[in-house]
């Protein structure tokens, strides 16, 4: 896992950085097109049991997420409900001698779903932390040693996105590619275990992850399968989700769980609540404008933006979903030189030229539909026709991307569909970053007349 390098070096990136100037947002491959028609989509994939074969006191389902400046946010759950929340770590392995140079302790709870009771969930927030390094840890001194790898504080950096995991063979599949090659933080909007109130397909889906999102960090936002509220029995949502999957939404001053936002290596990402209120006079929406006006274009040039159902889709599945969201934070975006917009919820992948208010807009983001790691319901085969001509690329078929941001100004973005033993890489283009564009530098004062 993890053991391709990531980008090139010495001469060779200088060369790189040359051609990318020289093609700058130049599209490459299919780009335009739809898949091919010789090949053969995969059904819906088998759905996995990832079983815990440790003690009630191991650590089980560990993830780590971003959790404000130079800190890492360490979660598990144990069985064993005396089990402390302490995470020892260092940057020299604790195998043999048990010890390592720093701890921190965090606080544990569970909740109860109708007749679950889940185990203790631990959270602990550990730092600060050097960039671009490898520390290992325990979760509550027992169990086996895990590492992680900080991200890096500058350029270049990369990112993994995928949406709609679910946990099936597909699943596994999308998986192991994304881990095939190295990458800095997992990215995912919405729709993570599928558990559609099943309590025990949270702790599997845990289970699944672990090996990759305990060595990366996994930035997540909610989907419409993490809702999971139902009259009368269960009326609070996204209770598992919250409890599980605590993001930074405190460190980026937000009230929810739901929208929050972070900093990474000169990449300002902002995470939407899609089953937030999103009208004008919400939280969500003040807090969105709020944390819009703190960016610093010089400080992260690069501005992104996760949302569950997509404002944009030629797709049958979900037609219109994301409209009133649309509608209300459209504008938003617009004014803010959003450069890019993932979601997912569709079962496909569609990437839409920069778009505003349904029109081609230079000044627009581009969006990427990315609903396709994985799920047991199966891919959305069915687009629209005549194709859209907003919509540059479009497949119906499981995999992932790739956001390899190189500097202030370019980055390159790939699309990998997966194949039985390797992820084919189908779609792909450059992308310039508004910051650097003195076109779009200015916001538009007439942006919300135009919706």
């Amino acid at each position: 896992m993890f053991g391709e390098a990531k980008f090139c070096k010495g001469i060779a990136g200088s060369i790189l950085i040359i051609i990318i100037t020289i093609q700058r947002c130049k599209e490459l491959g299919n780009s335009g097109k739809e898949a091919s028609s010789d090949y053969i989509r995969p059904g819906p994939g088998k759905v996995l049991s990832t079983v815990h074969y440790g003690s009630d006191s191991d650590p089980q389902q560990v993830h780590i997420s971003l959790a404000g400046k130079d800190h890492v946010r360490v979660s598990w759950i144990t069985n064993d409900t005396t089990a402390v929340s302490i995470v020892d770590y260092g940057k020299k392995s604790g195998k043999l001698s048990g010890k390592y140079k720093a701890s921190a302790t965090g606080a544990h709870e569970t909740y109860d779903y109708f007749f679950y009771k889940s185990g203790e969930i631990h959270h602990v927030k550990i730092g600060p932390l050097d960039p671009s390094t490898t520390y290992y840890y325990r979760c509550g001194g027992s169990g086996e040693e895990f590492s992680f790898k900080t991200p890096p504080s500058t350029f270049p950096i990369e990112f993994a996105v995928a949406g709609d995991l679910g946990q099936t063979e597909w699943t596994a599949s999308t998986l192991k590619h994304v881990g095939n090659k190295d990458y800095d933080v997992f990215l995912l909007p919405g729709d993570l275990s599928y558990a559609n109130a099943q309590q025990p397909l949270w702790d599997s889906f845990g289970r699944l992850v672990q090996p990759y999102a305990s060595q990366r960090p996994w930035m997540v936002t909610q989907g419409n399968h993490e809702i999971e509220s139902f009259s009368s029995i269960e009326e609070e949502p996204f209770k598992a989700y919250n409890k599980r999957w605590v993001m930074p939404f405190l460190e980026s001053g937000s009230t929810s769980n739901l929208y929050y936002s972070f900093d990474v290596a000169g990449v300002h990402i902002v995470m939407l609540g899609s089953y937030a209120p999103f009208q004008a006079d919400s939280d969500q929406y003040k807090w969105v404008q709020a944390d819009f006006a703190k960016v610093d274009r010089k400080v992260t040039p690069w501005l992104v933006v996760l949302l569950h159902a997509p404002w944009y889709n030629t797709n049958t599945a979900h037609q219109g979903e994301g409209e009133k969201m649309r509608k209300a934070m459209e504008a938003l975006l617009y004014q803010a030189r959003v450069d890019i917009v993932f979601a997912g919820h569709v079962h496909a992948y569609e990437r839409f030229t920069r778009v505003f208010n349904n029109t081609a807009n230079h000044c627009g983001p581009m969006y990427v539909t990315i609903g396709d790691g994985g799920n047991r319901e199966g891919l959305a085969l069915d687009f629209k026709n005549p194709p859209s001509p907003l919509s540059s690329f479009r497949e119906a078929s499981f995999g992932h991307g790739r956001l390899s941001v190189f500097n202030k100004t370019h980055a390159h973005w790939s699309w990998h569909r997966n194949n039985d033993s390797s992820a084919t890489v189908a779609d792909g283009l450059w992308i310039e970053t508004f910051s650097g564009s003195n076109a779009c530098k200015e916001h538009s004062s007439s942006s919300k007349d135009e919706l």
